[in-house]
């Protein structure tokens, strides 16, 4: 027997900041189908998860919170695999960027690249604002201040240690050419060749001197690795690499990798940043990145202030873990962000599981046990309605396989319930009640309730990549032939309305910035400001605005005012940097509708670049809230 071919899968590990949502666990879910997929087909799978802990983020939090680094993470890791596991994820090993071997190889490697040249010690330099403790060129300056808050800011450098990118991008380009598998889907290429690559390459900062929670540079250790030099060499440090050349026997067999699963948003790190520093380690490159889309709730509102974001377990109390699994697997494109709202939820559940599966494997046991006592064989009794069936029998199996090999996971099950679909159409065809009242057609019924077998049995088998428990309790329940006494309910149906009622119970609504009016607005107050100069109406014509709508949103690292949020529009994806981190959290943010001025020129805030601008309304004290449409409006609709 031939040696099984190893199949090497990893998840991007999840971020230590706080509890997962919904559409940062549909990643694991994802990676776990495609591995038990894998081991289905007789692969030797490998598969890694894990939680990233270090930075300064991490750092603030624990703060907060009044606890050690150490202990923050320690509670968030745990209930990130808590999550995991709930989720009833398989996979083989579960690092931590703080555990001690981890670290360890991390000095090692920093070390190594240091010593060949790779990376060389100089400084970030730059106009300082103290109060936000950033540095800024020249041209991001406004009127020579801060463009965050407005203040002085002073000559400063800041002595960090840097790679020197530039050095291998020739060939990281070269080898993207020439594997054009590496980075998929290819819009995501595309995107990394043309905003990075061709452009040219800056070298990349991998240390810091202004926060302490990270791994040492341990020849010199005033300075910490920067959180992406230390997060992505867990790909290699948890199977064994030793940089000094003693790594062990399942790094030779596992790597390179032949999957790098991970989120959109962090592909230019997967496909640039980790790819160069395995060149400079002399390592190959991974097989495969594949950076998936997003999973979005529905209507955009997904706030930890506003009590709706979606968590895993939450859901799975709703509709137990094969249903949720079912959810982000099958309604999440291969290309395109998916959505998840509660009513589709309920929605998918009763008429894909509860009727199209569940009811479907219900009635065949019923009506083997009514008519046979539970037991059937295969009589010969054919007809020509069987043929059909009997292909879509066979020919399912490659066609997930095909779907599978392309990672359109949505698409392989969707393959598998286009053969539970067949079957019910062919009870409708063939009709065993009506048989059953014919003597002399018995053995017609009992083939056609073999046939029935075979074709649930063949979806079971293949269902269990995506929805392990389920699949095993549909094949306990059909025996091969002999089925159980009473069929078990796989699905129960949900009332909408009441899972709603229970949900609002769940997550009472709370007062935000857009249903709660200010105390200056309850008293009726008025606000008038300094009149600028007029203009035409051919010069208000010159401005495009557009409702937008917030697909992701995060803090921008080197300010303390900005965020920076990915705005569609339309088709298209705009990236614009805002001064509202004061009033908004990057959670609160994302799936807003916004007014967005569109054609405003580019330019680059704290050193990351603004194609746009959200309206906002600023009150007497300065506060500010977004301006948003009154009534619900498609992303791209044009104010005017």
């Amino acid at each position: 027997m031939s040696e099984k071919q190893k199949y090497y899968i990893t998840t991007a590990i999840a971020y230590t900041s706080g509890k997962p949502h919904i559409g940062n666990t549909y990643e694991i879910v994802l990676a776990d189908a495609i591995a038990r997929y894998k081991r289905s087909r007789g692969c030797d799978v490998f598969f890694q998860t894990g939680t990233d802990e270090h930075g300064q983020k991490i750092e603030l939090k624990a703060q907060e919170a009044g606890i050690t680094p150490k202990e923050f993470v320690d509670n968030v890791s745990e209930e990130i695999k808590r999550i995991w596991d709930l989720m009833d994820t398989s996979y083989d090993k579960f690092i931590r960027t703080t555990d001690e071997d981890h670290e360890k190889q991390v000095q090692k490697i920093f070390k190594k690249l240091y010593d060949q040249g790779d990376i060389y010690k100089g400084y970030y330099e730059g106009m300082y604002c103290t109060p936000c403790e950033s540095f800024f060129t020249e041209s991001q300056l406004v009127d020579g201040k801060c463009p965050d808050c407005g203040r002085e800011v002073q000559p400063a450098r800041e002595e960090a240690y840097f790679f020197k990118m530039s050095k291998y991008a020739d060939r990281l380009i070269e080898h993207i050419n020439t594997h054009p598998e590496f980075i998929q889907p290819v819009s995501r290429k595309n995107e990394m060749m043309n905003n990075f690559l061709l452009p040219g390459l800056q070298d990349l900062c991998v240390s810091r001197t202004s926060f302490k929670w990270g791994i040492p540079v341990d020849f010199d250790p005033k300075h910490v690795i920067y959180v992406w030099l230390d997060a992505l060499t867990n790909y290699i440090t948890g199977i064994g690499y030793d940089a000094d050349g003693n790594s062990t026997e399942q790094f030779e067999k596992l790597w390179p990798a032949d999957l790098h699963l991970i989120g959109k948003d962090i592909i230019r790190f997967h496909t640039i940043y980790w790819p160069i520093f395995l060149m400079a380690l002399g390592l190959p490159l991974p097989k495969q990145v594949f950076g998936h889309p997003w999973l979005l709730q529905g209507d955009g509102k997904m706030s930890k202030s506003k009590g709706n974001v979606l968590y895993a377990d939450e859901l799975v109390d709703f509709f137990g873990v094969d249903a949720v699994r079912y959810f982000v697997l099958h309604e999440m494109p291969f290309d395109n962000d998916g959505v998840i709202t509660w009513e589709l939820m309920v929605e998918r559940l009763n008429s894909d599981l509860a009727n199209t599966l569940g009811n479907l494997v219900n009635r065949t046991v019923s009506m083997t046990n009514k008519y046979f006592g539970g037991t059937v064989t295969d009589k010969g009794a054919a007809e020509e309605v069987d043929a059909d069936l009997k292909d879509v029998i066979a020919n399912t199996p490659n066609a997930v396989d095909a779907r599978m090999n392309e990672l359109r996971v949505a698409d392989a099950i969707t393959e598998i319930f286009n053969l539970f679909k067949r079957c019910n159409k062919y009870i409708d065809e063939t009709m065993p009640w009506v048989l059953a009242k014919d003597e002399e057609k018995k053995d017609r019924l009992e083939t056609v309730l073999w046939n029935l077998i075979q074709g649930i049995s063949a979806g079971a088998v293949l269902l269990e990549s995506f929805m392990p428990s389920t699949s095993r309790r549909i094949l306990e329940q059909l025996g091969g032939g002999h089925v159980t006494e009473k069929p078990e309910i796989l699905f129960q149906r949900l009332d909408l309305e009441e899972v709603m009622k229970k949900v609002e119970e769940l997550h009472p609504p709370v007062a935000d910035s857009e249903s709660s009016d200010s105390a200056a607005a309850k008293e009726g107050a008025v606000i008038d400001i300094e009149a600028k100069d007029e203009i035409t109406f051919e010069q208000f014509g010159t401005m495009q605005f557009q409702v937008g709508e917030i697909i992701a949103c995060e803090e921008v690292k080197k300010s303390k005012k900005l965020l920076c949020s990915q705005v569609k529009i339309g088709s298209q994806v705009k990236q614009i940097v805002s001064g509202i981190k004061a009033y908004y959290k990057p959670e609160e943010m994302v799936g807003k509708k916004v007014m967005v001025l569109v054609n405003l020129k580019p330019a680059k805030l704290a050193g990351v670049l603004s194609e746009g601008m959200l309206l906002c309304a600023e009150d007497a004290e300065g506060n500010l809230s977004l301006v948003v449409p009154e009534k619900e409006m498609p992303a791209g609709a044009e104010i005017c």
